[in-house]
């Protein structure tokens, strides 16, 4: 894949992330919080703003710190397998 089409593939991904976010807030079956957390480490590889966004969140709101460590695994991952390198265990 060239370097566009992955950069428009986490846009992409990382905005819908932010869109099942904000509506996980609103719908129980959805785990709003951690999809926007998902969605901002996502963008935050592409977005200052996104960024600094997410370590202000973490220093106002600890225990949602907590679900952007767990969201930052999970984006790590996957931009990993997207960008095509080996998970080292």
């Amino acid at each position: 894949m060239n370097r566009a089409v992955k950069k428009a593939l986490v846009l992409v991904v990382g905005w819908v992330f932010i869109l099942l976010g904000i509506v996980g807030l609103f719908l129980p079956v959805l785990q709003g919080i951690l999809f926007l957390m998902i969605g901002l480490v996502i963008l935050s590889t592409e977005y200052v703003w996104a960024h600094h966004l997410l370590a202000r969140m973490r220093s106002r709101f600890p225990k949602a710190a907590e679900a952007a460590d767990r969201a930052r695994e999970h984006a790590t991952r996957w931009l990993r397998h997207i960008h095509g390198h080996e998970e080292v265990q």
